[in-house]
């Protein structure tokens, strides 16, 4: 079982994020549905974020997923809201909306209902992307009540973010 990240672990990692878009002169934008806001928070804690983030976006429903970030209805009645290619097309929504390099977003089952054979409780999809690099998504099963899932979810949305901004992509 994975633990639970500390507040202090979620806001040394979403500072190391800033820091790295700060460094670049780039800015981001995030479009979440279940950690509700949670990574904006995290981002938007830090003084001076302005200078680096753009936009938050809580897309919790499937119609805010169409509506906001042009995810094709077609596409949420197939794979569904947590699914890789949903998350995929968040992203690319995000970054055709947002005058941002980079977009993250995160949709999946924080629970404790909500779950299925095939999209158990804790099942979560993360996209991360930019302007100049391809969009690539990840899929997670975090263990833990509905916080844990949320708080896992954002940390590896962040490590992610950090990852490809390390990695100069």
């Amino acid at each position: 079982m994975t633990a639970t990240p500390s507040d202090k672990s979620l806001q040394t990692l979403a500072c190391a994020v800033g820091e790295r878009l700060l460094a670049r002169g780039q800015c981001i934008a995030t479009a979440e549905s279940c950690t509700g806001g949670l990574i904006v928070k995290l981002l938007t804690d830090i003084a001076g974020s302005s200078a680096w983030f753009e936009r938050g976006l809580v897309t919790y429903s499937n119609d805010a997923k169409h509506e906001l970030l042009g995810v094709p209805a077609e596409t949420l009645q197939r794979a569904g809201a947590v699914s890789a290619e949903t998350v995929q097309e968040m992203v690319q929504g995000l970054l055709k909306a947002a005058p941002v390099q980079w977009a993250v977003a995160v949709s999946g089952i924080a629970g404790p209902g909500g779950g299925s054979a095939d999209k158990p409780v804790g099942t979560v999809w993360i996209g991360w992307g930019g302007t100049d690099a391809a969009v690539s998504v990840s899929r997670f099963l975090f263990d833990g009540d509905r916080d844990a899932v949320r708080r896992l979810s954002a940390e590896a949305a962040l490590r992610g973010l950090e990852g490809l901004l390390q990695a100069g992509q």
